[in-house]
């Protein structure tokens, strides 16, 4: 396969040629060879394969939610090559035959490369779960939320000192509950679904429980020299306290693109944990993305079926999707001259590879998987929860603007395709079957433990 004429994100124009599952020339001028599949990519951009490292596709134990095979659909649509499945699914992954049960179901079924983490409950057994390739220890729930995971911080403590010596990262869910404010939740909390005061939900669950929870983990982290990555920072307080130290952090779309202004069209479509934040607060963690001091955008694409979340504030449960959103929603910033195609890139991809030691994926480079999306910033579109994939059917970004993949390559094989004129969408065959079977993508074995 040849991919002619597209920008790469500095700007450079190049021919990539694939060979098999990887990249290999990137180059001016290549000429195709008899028989080979010619992309026409000129007036849009490359960019190598977003990696999700944080979703929650719900399979086993929420099938009504989403599935391996619906949420990597929904992930290819978005130009999401790698995803990064949590723990917090029924039974939870901390074993490891639950973690043979997901593998499989993932191999069968996923249209992306994937990787799957461990869980840390008092059930859990590290002597599995080390056994196998886990991609990284967590979701690690300070506090709970879905799947009631919660943990205390010595338990915290012994599964950092566990995984570090494993060559494992933990990746930390960082809130404080009891920093928690109950008193926001008492009195009228309004109506069910998106008649309820969601802002309510962000009162309890204080920016300042996040921070302390941040802090403390990236000590703990400091303290046997292991690396923690801190999930979905929400405030600029959280995001600092990782500053200067080993630890790194993630944002999501929804912290980046929503607020508490939010709160009165979504109701409890807006639940989550962490929950958005003032307006002011929004604005300090999008600055922060943009001069450098966020590692990486995930998604914690977290789905749950409408009904479930059209209930009060406090019987709905918490969470979002947005793995299929959160490359438009950015791509459409870059339109905006509010971020740079290369600050997308160094987010998406190339630092999540290599903050989890994907050697192999997160650049348009000879030798790398060939994990590419091409896209057109000319040709944006509003968000519409119909035209998506997820087995949910609805998101928060109803009404705004993406600039979504017109292609999406995984491994060499094309995953997703979009007919520019007449709109029709088709999906390749699950990577198992389509390409070589390749086991969970997990920790990598070397000196440096991988990170």
């Amino acid at each position: 396969m040849l991919i002619t004429g597209g920008a790469l994100a500095d700007g450079r124009v190049r021919d990539v040629r694939i060979d098999g599952e990887t990249i290999d020339a990137v180059a001016s001028d290549l000429e195709p060879a008899a028989d080979e599949r010619v992309i026409d990519a000129r007036g849009k951009h490359v960019l190598p394969g977003a990696i999700d490292v944080h979703v929650h596709f719900r399979e086993p134990g929420g099938l009504q939610k989403e599935t391996w095979k619906t949420g990597s659909r929904s992930a290819a649509a978005g130009g999401v090559t790698t995803v990064v499945d949590q723990p917090n699914t029924d039974p939870p992954t901390v074993d490891g035959g639950s973690f043979d049960a997901k593998a499989a179901t993932a191999a069968e079924d996923s249209l992306v490369d994937y990787g799957i983490n461990g869980g840390v409950t008092a059930a859990w057994r590290p002597e599995e779960l080390f056994d196998r390739p886990v991609f990284a220890l967590g979701e690690v729930f300070l506090a709970d939320s879905t799947g009631e995971m919660g943990i205390e911080m010595d338990r915290f403590e012994d599964a950092l000192d566990r995984a570090t010596a494993a060559g494992v990262p933990v990746t930390v869910h960082a809130e404080d509950a009891d920093r928690f404010d109950p008193d926001a939740l008492s009195g009228d909390l309004g109506g069910v679904g998106r008649r309820a005061r969601s802002e309510r939900w962000s009162a309890f669950r204080t920016p300042d429980a996040e921070a302390a929870a941040v802090e403390r983990a990236v000590a703990a982290g400091e303290d046997v020299e292991g690396h923690v990555h801190i999930a979905h920072t929400s405030t600029p307080e959280g995001i600092g306290a990782t500053a200067g130290t080993g630890a790194t952090c993630e944002v999501t779309p929804h912290h980046l693109f929503c607020s508490t202004d939010d709160c009165d069209r979504l109701g409890t479509f807006g639940r989550m944990n962490p929950p958005l934040r003032d307006p002011d607060r929004r604005a300090a963690v999008f600055e922060r993305l943009r001069d450098g001091r966020v590692d990486v955008v995930a998604t914690d694409h977290a789905p749950h079926t409408a009904a479930e979340k059209n209930r009060t504030l406090t019987e709905a449960p918490s969470g979002v999707p947005g793995v299929e959103t959160m490359l438009p929603l950015l791509l459409a910033a870059v339109r905006r001259d509010e971020l740079t195609l290369e600050r997308v890139r160094d987010v998406t991809a190339r630092n999540p590879a290599s903050i989890f030691g994907l050697e192999h994926k997160g650049a348009i480079e000879a030798g790398r998987d060939a994990d590419l999306v091409v896209v057109d910033l000319e040709d944006p579109s509003d968000i519409r929860a119909a035209a998506l994939h997820s087995k949910c059917r609805w998101t928060p970004f109803e009404g705004m603007t993406g600039v979504f993949p017109e292609i999406t390559i995984v491994r060499g094989h094309v995953a997703y395709e979009r007919d520019t004129v007449i709109g029709v969408e088709s999906f390749g065959d699950p990577i198992g079957e389509n390409a070589r079977a390749r086991d969970p993508i997990g920790a990598v074995d070397d000196a440096d433990g991988g990170r």
